[in-house]
């Protein structure tokens, strides 16, 4: 196939100027009406700076918070996560009140976060021991997109590596997505993510959304479901390109879910996905959710070199199949791939 000439610049097919050519001719060939109503529902994503906090909204509405600073923060978070019906999905306490059913364990589950528990020997996922995920700086706060840049530390204060996350906010009336990114840089001294469960890219829901037959809060109406089709309690430790939690809060059908990058470390991603709430992607556990040799989900990151795990949130109205999980999850890697 010959090059196409676009203006005064040819265009080789494959290449990624050759797909953004395809997705805008194939965006103009909509019927207007539909792509009008595609922007009309788009809410307006807004950002203010606090002292402790980057404070993120949806047409004025709370959407969740960037929580970097505070007595005793010892990894930043995003507290709350409220979905599309303003609803929050995420559990409350310990950075909020208890809510009525919700239990007191895991005080360290804080809503949405990410770490691990054993870099080079240092718990980041509980914090026994006095390992910290400092936040530096916030380097842009602005068109829904928040980047910013920590150091682990360990209980000396001896930094273990750094890290830059980006995460980019959107909304319509049907769902809210956040795309988060990170990038883990080794110093002069290697990197090494351990082979335990205790990890990753995580979420606790509220009381609602646990599997009340498989752990969790009595009453609790969630249901898990993956891209394999595994359910509930099968969900755990199974690899999948993404899963999905969902279930009935004030008697309203919602649910999150949780996309895997295909360029991820090991992609599809094994699961630390627990009836009683806990909800987190972690490539690295592979002895304690298949039976592997202990150390084989070991990860080195070599000295100057670096890691990049990239996940979609997406906060839902209604459970996967009305929210089109599957759908959402094929146009995500579809833009994706056209961007990169």
């Amino acid at each position: 196939m010959r090059p196409t000439r676009f203006s005064d610049r040819v265009v080789s097919p494959g290449s990624r100027a050759w797909k953004r050519l395809c997705l805008l001719v194939a965006l103009a060939c909509l019927p207007a009406a539909c792509w009008a109503g595609a922007h009309a529902a788009e809410g307006r994503i807004g950002m203010e700076r606090l002292p402790d906090r980057v404070r993120v909204t949806v047409d004025g509405a709370e959407f969740t918070n960037y929580v970097h600073s505070g007595p005793r923060r010892a990894k930043p978070v995003l507290h709350p996560l409220v979905g599309p019906d303003g609803i929050a999905v995420t559990r409350s306490w310990p950075l909020g009140p208890l809510l009525p059913g919700e239990p007191k364990d895991h005080p360290h589950q804080e809503s949405f976060w990410f770490a691990h528990g054993d870099v080079n020997g240092h718990d980041f996922w509980t914090g026994r021991g006095g390992a910290t995920i400092e936040h530096v700086a916030l380097d842009r706060t602005d068109e829904g997109v928040i980047v910013a840049r920590c150091r682990w530390l360990a209980a000396d204060g001896t930094e273990v590596c750094r890290d830059r996350r980006t995460m980019r906010f959107a909304a319509d009336e049907a769902a809210r997505t956040i795309d988060h990114e990170i990038t883990i840089t080794a110093g002069r001294r290697p990197v090494v993510f351990g082979d335990t469960k205790e990890g990753t890219m995580a979420a606790r829901v509220r009381p609602e959304l646990t599997v009340a037959a498989d752990g969790g809060t009595p009453g609790g109406t969630g249901h898990y479901l993956t891209a394999s089709g595994d359910r509930d309690g099968r969900a755990w430790g199974r690899p999948a390109a993404w899963v999905d939690l969902s279930g009935v809060v004030d008697g309203r059908p919602l649910g999150m879910a949780c996309f895997d990058h295909p360029k991820n470390l090991r992609h599809p991603t094994t699961w630390h996905a627990r009836g009683y709430g806990l909800f987190a992607a972690n490539p690295f556990g592979l002895h304690d959710f298949s039976g592997a040799a202990p150390g084989v989900g070991r990860w080195e990151i070599p000295p100057g070199g670096s890691l990049t795990l990239r996940h979609r949130w997406l906060l839902h109205t209604g459970d996967a199949t009305a929210a089109r999980v599957a759908d959402r999850y094929a146009a995500w890697i579809e833009r994706e791939a056209a961007d990169r």
